[in-house]
């Protein structure tokens, strides 16, 4: 062989040196896509949070400042500054402190002018400090509602983690998927209440009861926290109390089977903790715990007043139950299905989610509790997922209240969780159904914007329907007393204005001039007569006759209708 052509061989790119092994064979491309997909998986996961975050931000943002002050807020707001200014636990005594605390968190930003010597019940002390102290409405009801706001998307963040511990983090992206794009989470998360931040603690001592199984001196006592936060929230989640020491127990017996004493200990250590955290609340707005009621207390008798007599909470928490216990006995009045009725049905709230929850969700929701009691690998998340939900929506179900699925907003919570179970099964359809699914819920959610209050699902005709099947917060809550002033001042100037309105705000402060028409003889009502849906819903003997002898003309934010007379 020549000099030459042995260089070739051993050197064949002639840059000198002796040739290296031969390389092997290049991946197939399915192999290469797969691999860029797993790499750049680190980053596309979080970039689907904050963009889901995004929407769900800009959607309670922009609700919040288009909307006037709902029925309870002003009581709320003025509560929380009391509580600034005067340090007592005087006003709203029916719901504990802990979520008023938390608006007052954007209160004390606003710095709003109070009166604490105004003479009057809560819904005037309310009134008064919005329109009449000097303030600004519509910034204050917004730093109010920020607060609200930011605790709605920080549950988000839990509801994202405790479908991926359980489920997998394609299952965890979904679940946030249907949390941010619920209509009901969007609507009360932008207002300054108490359901959703009730609802959330509630979930996150869950989520936190299930990480216990592995660290239990770690999540035990953070998990009774989160569990006396919605009790000191709103009293509604008094039934969790006994539910989730008994998962705590589970949690600890599951990771190590037959130490009684240590699982006895561990729910123990939850509901000491949860009764602490309602102390600490009272004892925040008040150090010195007087009862100071602005409203008289009923003597409630039986076993319900043992019951209070034996709750380990302070006075001035079970002054609020024995309120509570007192509204169960009003002979409230229910609308469902263009149906006027006094009491309550006990299938209210199961009608009124089937109405107001996106079809695809509904789907998701009903197939993923499905899976997580009959999948064999889910069945230890089962307990955590379905049970607590069940018992408050069972409790809820008890009330004489049917006033909206704002008493139920722990069901689009913890199913969004079990929701997203779906794409944990190992069926071949089980994926594009769901994102099929989660389209749908994506689509009908954003349809509804901004008013997603009165939302309804397609089923039920859209938002533009709901009044005929439901009232009060599901559909007309006092929210559109600003539009309806846009929309005089635009599309009627100069017309004859007779009012019906159920809410709080004051009608004169937005510049709307107008009449009660119960307060005249019917043959004098000509022009515009403008009814809140709620008030239309429950009309009887000269309203009912008004509305039926004019003709609808407008509609405002699927709350509000004009009537031509």
């Amino acid at each position: 062989m020549m000099a030459s052509e042995q260089q070739s061989v051993l050197d064949p790119g002639g840059l000198g040196g002796t040739r290296g092994p031969a390389p092997g064979p290049r991946p197939a491309p399915a192999a290469r896509l797969t691999a860029a997909l797993r790499a750049r998986r680190r980053w596309l996961v979080p970039v689907l949070v904050v963009l889901l975050l995004t929407q769900m931000t800009a959607a309670m943002v922009t609700t919040a400042v288009q909307q006037t002050p709902t029925i309870d807020e002003p009581v709320y707001v003025a509560t929380a500054t009391d509580y600034l200014h005067e340090h007592r636990l005087r006003y709203n005594p029916e719901h504990p402190p802990l979520g008023k605390l938390i608006v007052m968190a954007g209160i004390a930003v606003a710095d709003p002018h109070y009166d604490p010597s105004y003479q009057g019940d809560q819904g005037q002390v309310g009134r008064h400090l919005l329109y009449a102290s000097g303030n600004d409405p519509w910034r204050l009801m917004l730093w109010a509602r920020l607060p609200v706001i930011a605790l709605t998307l920080l549950f988000a963040l839990v509801v994202f983690a405790f479908a991926r511990e359980v489920l997998g983090t394609a299952a965890g992206s979904a679940a946030l998927a249907l949390y941010c794009f619920s209509p009901d989470l969007i609507a009360h998360g932008s207002l300054a209440t108490l359901d959703v931040p009730s609802a959330g603690f509630v979930l996150t001592s869950v989520w936190l009861l299930w990480r216990a199984r592995c660290r239990a001196r770690l999540y035990l006592p953070l998990a009774g926290a989160a569990l006396g936060a919605a009790v000191a929230t709103k009293m509604s989640a008094l039934p969790a109390l006994p539910v989730l020491p008994a998962l705590a127990v589970l949690s600890v017996w599951g990771a190590r089977p037959g130490r009684v004493r240590r699982a006895l200990t561990a729910a123990a250590v939850v509901a000491v903790t949860a009764v602490a955290v309602v102390w600490l609340s009272c004892l925040a707005v008040d150090p010195r715990l007087r009862s100071v009621s602005a409203v008289p207390v009923p003597a409630i008798h039986g076993p319900r007043g043992l019951l209070v007599d034996l709750m380990p909470f302070p006075h001035a928490y079970r002054d609020g139950m024995r309120l509570q216990f007192g509204m169960e006995d009003y002979p409230w009045q229910g609308y469902l299905f263009g149906h006027l009725y006094t009491g309550s049905r006990w299938y209210y709230l199961p009608a009124a989610l089937l109405v107001k929850t996106p079809l695809g969700m509904l789907a998701l929701w009903a197939a993923g509790a499905v899976a997580v009691a009959a999948v064999r690998r889910l069945r230890p998340a089962a307990p955590y997922l379905l049970l607590p939900p069940a018992v408050l929506l069972a409790s809820a179900m008890s009330g004489s209240r049917d006033f909206g699925t704002r008493y139920a907003l722990f069901m689009p919570m913890f199913l969004a969780v079990g929701g997203a179970a779906v794409l944990a099964v190992r069926w071949r359809w089980s994926r594009p159904a769901c994102g099929a699914l989660l389209l749908f819920v994506a689509v009908s959610s954003l349809r509804a914007f901004p008013f997603y209050l009165p939302y309804s699902n397609e089923a039920f005709g859209g938002p533009a329907k709901t009044h005929l099947r439901l009232h009060d917060s599901n559909v007309d809550w006092g929210q559109d007393l600003g539009r309806l002033a846009d929309r005089l001042r635009e599309r009627y100037p100069g017309e004859r204005v007779w009012l019906v309105y159920k809410g709080s705000g004051l009608p004169a402060y937005y510049g709307i001039d107008a009449t009660d028409p119960r307060t005249v003889p019917a043959r004098e009502v000509h022009g515009l007569l403008v009814v809140s849906d709620s008030s239309a819903a429950k009309a009887r003997g000269r309203l009912a006759s008004l509305i039926d002898t004019s003709r609808a003309v407008d509609d405002v934010g699927h709350s509000i209708t004009v009537y031509r007379r």
